[in-house]
């Protein structure tokens, strides 16, 4: 059973332990995802409201904070999806790039930046193992993908930061 399957027990998970819980790693994951502290947290915010709006349903789930988290990357793809046409827009019409998220801090500002080059699953398996600290196992529940596609999608990630980087694999 997934996040995704409901069962038809009483509600037993209250929603203030699962927010405070879940809400730090929810920002941390988003934010490694896009580098923008504030997005992150109004995106963490969006994405527990919708919980909490659904929180019958939601809360019956087998993995509530595998939800959440797959809610918060989705807004969070649209969240830069929407910034990036701005920013297009915006430089038609003033001529000039702007950037629309800032720099992570170092010692892991190359490293994240690096990720968020990558292609979306491989950005987001990374982002689950390597902040998360998730197995492979429970990123496959979490994003609903086959556990191959996820050492496949970790491999690639890999040879590519490794390029990215300089590194020796």
């Amino acid at each position: 059973m997934n996040w995704t399957d409901s069962d038809p027990q009483p509600i037993t998970l209250a929603f203030e332990p699962f927010y405070r819980e879940h809400y730090p790693a929810v920002v941390g994951l988003v934010y490694t995802l896009t580098g923008s502290r504030h997005g992150a947290e109004d995106i963490a915010q969006e994405a527990f409201l919708k919980a909490h709006r659904n929180w019958d349903e939601v809360a019956r789930y087998e993995r509530p904070g595998g939800w959440v988290r797959v809610v918060a990357m989705n807004l969070g793809r649209s969240r830069i999806r929407r910034l990036g046409a701005e920013t297009r827009a915006l430089t038609r019409f003033v001529g000039m790039a702007t950037s629309v998220f800032p720099e992570l801090e170092p010692p892991n500002e190359k490293f994240w930046a690096a990720v968020r080059s990558l292609p979306r699953r491989q950005r987001e398996v990374v982002a689950l193992h390597y902040l998360e600290d998730m197995s492979t196992a429970d990123i496959a529940t979490t994003l609903d993908i086959a556990q191959s596609t996820v050492k496949n999608s970790l491999a690639q990630a890999r040879v590519s930061l490794a390029k990215t980087l300089e590194m020796v694999i």
